[in-house]
């Protein structure tokens, strides 16, 4: 009966963690092959929470041993997946401002210096 209350409570969790994710789809420009690992992720969690011993036979099923040195490889794995995409997206962003930076910088020294040599500004482009 103890284990039944922290099953709750982190099936609660991995649902408020579902939901979250659902609510932010439209804003984050989420892929969808992540948008299906995500909820596979959500279901095997619930499914680990509600019924440990079937992790733990998997987990011998699969030569690991015991459901929770799985459970700790999996999360390994999705630690290193987690870090290389934010990695990545950092990268990509990092890359996005240096190019607008640039732009800004070129459009703002073509002004002042029009400005200095009181060039008309022209309105073709």
């Amino acid at each position: 009966m103890n284990h039944l209350w922290i099953q709750l409570i982190l099936v609660v969790a991995a649902v408020a963690m579902a939901l979250l994710f659902v609510r932010r789809w439209d804003a984050a420009n989420t892929r969808a092959w992540k948008r299906i690992a995500f909820s596979l992720f959500v279901v095997a969690n619930i499914v680990a929470i509600l019924w440990p011993t079937g992790v733990t036979k998997l987990a011998t099923a699969l030569g690991v041993g015991r459901g929770t040195d799985l459970v700790l490889y999996l999360m390994v794995i999705a630690m290193g997946f987690l870090t290389l995409n934010t990695y990545l997206r950092f990268r990509s962003l990092e890359k996005k401002i240096t190019d607008l930076a640039r732009t800004v910088a070129i459009t703002e020294g073509i002004r002042h210096n029009n400005d200095r040599l009181d060039v008309p500004v022209s309105s073709e482009r």
